[in-house]
């Protein structure tokens, strides 16, 4: 009985300090919004000079340098239109302009921040992400969503206690009325995959992967490597020019279980996983291909390779979200191998030529073959 008693005690606590760390001013570390990270806590009206925020911590939860703007979504002056598609008011970040915040987070443990950005004008323009001492570009130009829906993730490993994660424009742009504007900033604590005999892919259902906003979704953009060293997407390397989103069940048509991967930048987008192999042995790979169930249509196709062998798999869509199996069997030549996706194909919406999609990657398995 008083294990019980101590039991019931020690659960109390335990909801209770969850509680807290929910309702507190600390920031959540484990998968949510950062602290104002909608941007629905404006500033105090003092604090504005028509649209500009006045004072570096004048945004509420946030640190603020040079011009940044407090919007609301719709029309602009000077013609300007800014969809704020998660909300009402998002930030405008001018030239040299950057917000900041301390989140607290585990030592060791990655990270993986999600954040919708837009260019405003119809120029380059590259938002600066830096969080635990690194910072990479990340170029926003190509607009991968016609609404201003896109949405990025970028990854970190925490080797401190306290991290600045810090979002910046370093103004390449000659417009200073341009600028990238965010609406949502969250992060998310990734769990650590573990090697097991009976699944040599990790994560080859990509149920692990960045924070997906709830009530609003049209795919997480995952960085190339060359932007991200650290995936967002536990286990696999995005390896490409283009970045390939990160789709969820519960906004779209996924062939099994709660997300999947969808190859939006035809032969610029793959994703590849170094496996452990025995040489010379037989393995089999199977995994599914479809549609999100999003108007992308077409004729399209999955590439996939894995050591000396590839299979092409052609999928008809009509983009309402169907999917088939495939499989191939090769003989491994290392103790390590590698596996690649990718479509070599363009594709858009049927009726959104300016909306980019295609081809989704699901339920990978790699399995030996009994002889």
């Amino acid at each position: 009985m008083a294990f019980l008693f101590m039991s019931h005690i020690s659960l109390c606590i335990l909801f209770l300090s969850f509680s807290y760390s929910q309702t507190s001013d600390s920031t959540p570390i484990f998968d949510g919004f950062l602290a104002n990270g909608n941007f629905e806590q404006a500033p105090h009206p003092s604090n504005l000079q028509k649209k500009a925020i006045i004072g570096k911590y004048s945004l509420p939860k946030w640190r603020i340098s040079g011009l940044v703007e407090y919007i609301s979504g719709g029309p602009q002056q000077g013609g300007f239109y800014f969809a704020v598609p998660r909300g009402t008011h998002a930030v405008r970040l001018g030239n040299e302009a950057s917000i900041s915040q301390v989140v607290n987070v585990k030592v060791g443990s990655t990270y993986s921040l999600t954040f919708s950005a837009t260019r405003t004008c119809a120029q380059d323009e590259v938002l600066r992400v830096s969080a635990n001492g690194r910072s990479d570009d990340l170029p926003i130009q190509t607009l991968y969503s016609s609404d201003g829906g896109d949405t990025y993730a970028y990854a970190f490993k925490a080797d401190y206690s306290q991290v600045n994660v810090v979002f910046h424009n370093p103004g390449i742009q000659e417009d200073p009325a341009c600028g990238p504007l965010m609406d949502a900033i969250a992060i998310k604590e990734m769990v650590p995959l573990k090697y097991t005999k009976e699944h040599l892919v990790k994560n080859g259902g990509f149920e692990i992967g960045p924070h997906v906003f709830k009530n609003y979704s049209t795919g997480v953009l995952l960085l190339p490597k060359i932007h991200d060293i650290i995936s967002p997407l536990p286990g696999w390397i995005i390896e490409s020019l283009k970045p390939v989103k990160y789709v969820d069940s519960k906004h779209f048509q996924v062939p099994e279980g709660r997300a999947a991967i969808e190859l939006i930048g035809g032969r610029e987008t793959a994703i590849a996983q170094i496996v452990r192999t025995i040489p010379n042995k037989l393995y089999k790979l199977s995994f599914s291909v479809g549609d999100a169930k999003n108007g992308c249509h077409g004729s399209m196709m999955v590439e996939a390779f894995a050591g000396k062998e590839t299979l092409k798999v052609k999928y008809e869509s009509t983009g309402k979200g169907s999917f088939k199996s495939a499989s191939f069997k090769f003989r491994a030549t290392s103790a390590r191998t590698r596996i690649t996706f990718y479509s070599p194909f363009y594709h858009t919406k049927l009726n959104d030529y300016g909306h980019f999609c295609g081809p989704i990657v699901d339920d990978v398995k790699l399995l030996p073959v009994s002889h």
